[in-house]
């Protein structure tokens, strides 16, 4: 399902749930003389709890949605963040050094920026991205051993190290952020409910020999509008809601134009 528009889903999911409101009416007006006052209880106290366990699991989806909307812009933060004071440490290394880490440390955000805008769909390009990105973790490592080596002070390579590995834990985190969503099992449950409900109000009203009423319809486009947001919300670079990157862009704008710490300018 997360391969499909956001956009089809929500509309294919309206057409299904008018469907089976005028599948219910119709169930209702043919059962209407069998139907006495006893089964319309039973059938408007099923519609009911029907509502009730909708709402339920729309609030539960909903805030699944949301947690992991959030977690993935806290992601973008910490690696920024990370970078960031990276970059700035990087000057506590020795200084035949410095120039070359800086310079991979630019090259590293240039692609975690780059990866920013791929979408999740395609496989094959953001791989090759966090291919990228790894070889650039791996370089970066190799001068934090050697900087350990020639000066072992924690108060000057030891600190790049940690910030070194902080950075790179951000990258797994915010990788793993990005590939958590709502599982699937829960939107398909989510929307069984839905055509049972709609079928149970269609069938209510079918049984008391009325169509069912314009708050019924406008619920169920309310209904089908908050299922677009939480598929929205789940999809961070493909819908209208994005993640934004600003935190990580303003970062290589400021390292770009050489405003970010005391830095050297690589030649």
């Amino acid at each position: 399902m997360y391969n499909q528009n956001s956009i089809l889903i929500a509309a294919v999911l309206f057409a299904l749930l008018l469907i089976a409101v005028e599948v219910g009416y119709r169930l209702g007006l043919r059962n209407q003389p069998a139907v006495d006052e006893e089964s319309r209880s039973h059938v408007n106290a099923f519609q009911a709890s029907l509502l009730g366990v909708l709402a339920l699991l729309l609030g539960f989806t909903f805030s699944l949605a949301l947690q992991r909307f959030d977690s993935r812009s806290q992601a973008v933060v910490d690696e920024s963040n990370a970078i960031g004071t990276t970059y700035l440490r990087s000057q506590l290394l020795p200084v035949s050094m410095q120039a070359e880490v800086q310079g991979l440390l630019r090259s590293y955000l240039d692609v975690r920026v780059q990866e920013s805008t791929v979408t999740l769909s395609d496989l094959a390009g953001r791989q090759a991205l966090l291919d990228q990105a790894g070889q650039y973790q791996n370089s970066l490592w190799h001068y934090a051993v050697l900087a350990a080596q020639e000066d072992k002070s924690p108060v000057t390579s030891g600190l790049f190290i940690q910030a070194l590995n902080a950075m790179i834990d951000s990258f797994g985190s915010r990788n793993a952020a990005l590939d958590r969503h709502v599982p699937e099992v829960v939107l398909f449950l989510l929307f069984a409910v839905f055509l049972l409900t709609w079928g149970i109000v269609g069938y209510a009203a079918g049984a008391a020999g009325h169509r069912p009423s314009k708050v019924a319809y406008l619920m169920l486009v309310l209904v089908v509008l908050l299922v677009f947001i939480i598929i929205d919300l789940d999809r961070p670079r493909r819908g209208l809601i994005e993640v934004d990157h600003r935190s990580l862009t303003t970062l290589q704008t400021a390292i770009d134009s050489g405003n970010y710490g005391d830095t050297l300018s690589t030649p």
